[in-house]
């Protein structure tokens, strides 16, 4: 798989982020709205993935992986990204942004030997290693599709090595280690046809980031699609990710009126392009303008299964509190954040004294002991994670139904992104919120007010049922069942 560890590996820091504000010029979007949503309903339940003429090789293994019905993101987004269309997708966590780019980029991908022909970015190493195991299942039955994954706290000659050996046609990795073998000429970009950023807010908002991106964007072809996704894409980022987009005149090879009968095929219960101008389903494929998918009422962002609660306390009453919730509340998994890294070993040290069966994840740690632990919370060999940011977007742990704020985060976009680890897909979760000062009540203000959320207090007693679902063995299937997927298939009672 290309993933490789290694003790002695130096380690490549994860960047902080700030924030950069740039004024939005208009745009041509697709914007989600409640009225519209539920018109598309009907045409979303109508429809599988055989509607998007998928490789059978692909189908086969979206059929192994239990997948029955696309989301409502995947069922607008891939049958555009499939003709190579540039596409700016912001949807909530949980509905299966990763599938949209795995799945059109393996269906558009002719391997060449010793041609990189995908290349994927994202800010974490966990992350990385997350999205190439999902490339991995998904072209199971496409042997001859090789994919790595880079990231640094890994020894860049064990890279470099590897790339001499086997050039892999698909590469997925962190900013640093990408531009690092790109600039020592180890890893060659003048084949890609792909150039994919997955939270690529978080990359970009980060000037430092945003450089080293926009380094390695440069070293690939003007020709190209380019595809970006994130739950949270502010308005003064989207004119940035837009200027990674093509020209009109080049954005595709198709044949124009090719890609119009093919998109035509798919026109039947499309919930966001029936919303669109008449002239606009034309627009997208004649002038390739990038397919823009925002969510601009915040509202449509929190998750449909999930309660949310908070407690205000002192500092000094959050373990005893942390203690009485684990042994009270009815939970698969849990993720416990943390503000620091200290803070995560010391609070996972005192749930471990107790008999809870924690572990804990930070940036402090080697990659291979990082890995081995994401390995084993995902596998569920431990049932409570106690983390920093490091896993707060884009990590994916079905079996997680609570998530506890022991620290407040930063701001509402950090914890609309942490709160969507538990009830993803449409499932039931709870997110809990420790407040102990005014600076978390405001931070919680702010999410009730952007998200349109009412967050009420924790109350003594809280019905199992309204968070609690199907404890399930590794073998999942997914049923779409109107906006709500349920887990079904082998279960334990």
């Amino acid at each position: 798989m290309g993933e490789t560890r290694d003790n002695d590996a130096y380690e490549e820091e994860l960047l902080d982020y700030e924030e950069e504000e740039e004024k939005a010029p208009d745009s041509v979007t697709a914007k989600v709205n409640g009225e519209a949503g539920k018109k598309g309903y009907v045409g979303i339940h109508s429809s599988g993935f055989r509607d998007f003429l998928l490789k059978p090789e692909l189908l086969r293994a979206i059929v192994d992986s239990g997948f029955e019905h696309p989301s409502e993101v995947q069922h607008e987004c891939i049958p555009q990204a499939i003709l190579g269309m540039d596409v700016i997708c912001q949807a909530k966590s949980g509905m299966g942004k990763t599938a949209v780019f795995v799945l059109s980029s393996l269906q558009q991908i002719e391997p060449s030997p010793g041609q990189v022909i995908a290349l994927v970015l994202c800010h974490t190493r966990e992350l990385a290693y997350q999205i190439c195991h999902e490339y991995e299942r998904f072209s199971t039955y496409l042997p001859d599709i090789k994919v790595v994954v880079f990231y640094g706290g890994v020894n860049i000659k064990v890279h470099k090595d590897l790339l001499k050996n086997e050039c892999p046609h698909i590469v997925v990795g962190t900013p640093g280690r990408i531009l690092a073998l790109t600039r020592d000429k180890d890893l060659s970009l003048k084949n890609v046809r792909h150039f994919i950023l997955d939270e690529c807010d978080k990359m970009l908002e980060s000037l430092d980031m945003r450089r080293d991106v926009q380094e390695i964007f440069k070293m690939t072809p003007h020709d190209k699609q380019v595809m970006m996704f994130s739950a949270t894409l502010s308005k003064e980022i989207r004119p940035v990710c837009k200027k990674f987009m093509q020209d009109e005149a080049s954005q595709m090879d198709q044949d124009p009126i090719q890609a119009m009968c093919i998109h035509n095929s798919f026109r039947t219960g499309f919930s966001v392009c029936l919303r669109k101008l008449p002239n606009m389903i034309y627009h997208d494929i004649c002038s390739f303008q990038p397919m823009e998918i925002y969510v601009d009422d915040e509202a449509k962002l929190t998750l449909h299964g999930l309660v949310q609660h908070y407690i205000k306390l002192s500092e000094l009453e959050k373990n005893r509190k942390l203690n009485d919730l684990l042994d009270a509340l009815d939970f698969n998994q849990v993720v416990i954040f943390v503000k620091s890294v200290n803070r995560a070993a010391e609070l996972n040290k005192l749930l471990v004294e107790c008999n809870f069966p924690s572990i804990c994840i930070h940036s402090g740690m080697s990659q291979e002991e990082r890995l081995t632990r994401y390995k084993s919370f995902k596998e569920g060999h431990k049932r409570i994670l106690v983390a920093t940011d490091l896993v707060g977007r884009g990590i994916d742990i079905e079996r997680v139904n609570i998530v506890i704020n022991y620290d407040m985060p930063e701001s509402a976009d950090t914890y609309l992104h942490r709160v969507g680890r538990a009830g993803r897909f449409g499932t039931k979760g709870l997110a809990i919120t420790f407040v102990s000062s005014a600076s978390d009540s405001d931070v919680l203000n702010q999410v009730q007010e952007r998200f349109e959320v009412d967050i009420k207090e924790l109350p003594e007693q809280i019905d199992t049922s309204t968070y609690s679902m199907i404890l399930f063995t590794p073998s999942i299937y997914f049923c779409y069942n109107y906006d709500i997927y349920i887990l079904v298939n082998n279960w334990h009672s």
